[in-house]
């Protein structure tokens, strides 16, 4: 018995390496890019087509786990606490997870987002991203972000921070 359960813990480690390495593989879209031609809804069950956004100077596409968590909710309210900063720099923000619409409107609703939350939960979006997701918890996205300037990347932050978000963006578009 003693062996089994040594072999179950050696096979659970393999596995869960296997699968974290996984998600480490995703290839994230270059500098460079055009946005990628993806649709899907948003909290409200409006069907956004990001390609339909490249008129916007600025375009601001984050990706985050899952809403309304702590790491989560410090990525949107630094976002929402610059809005204003943001908008008058000709800014758009969309995030983005694998939640569902209700998930998002509710997430948006309780901490006032002024902006689009994309419910990805076919995630179409992620991987036409290249967003790493999490395997071994559900496929959540991992946290990233991506800049547009007239529908081309011009800086992606890969490892986004949580509440330096907002800072993070406003530093790339002063440049």
């Amino acid at each position: 018995m003693r062996g089994s359960h040594m072999t179950c813990k050696v096979f659970s480690f393999l596995l869960g390496s296997f699968l974290c390495t996984s998600a480490v593989l995703a290839k994230p879209i270059e500098i460079g890019a055009t946005i990628p031609s993806v649709s899907c809804p948003d909290q409200n069950g409006k069907t956004v087509a990001l390609d339909q956004l490249k008129e916007h100077e600025w375009l601001l596409v984050y990706f985050y786990p899952k809403a309304d968590t702590p790491g989560c909710t410090k990525q949107a309210c630094s976002l929402r606490d610059a809005y204003t900063k943001l908008s008058e720099a000709g800014v758009k923000v969309i995030g983005v997870s694998s939640d569902s619409p209700q998930s998002q409107k509710e997430f948006a609703e309780k901490y006032e987002l002024p902006f689009v939350l994309l419910a990805d939960k076919k995630q179409q979006v992620i991987k036409a991203f290249g967003v790493p997701q999490m395997k071994m918890i559900g496929g959540l996205a991992k946290r990233q972000a991506y800049l547009f300037k007239s529908g081309k990347l011009v800086w992606r932050d890969l490892k986004a921070s949580t509440s330096e978000q907002a800072t993070d963006v406003l530093a790339q578009i002063s440049q």
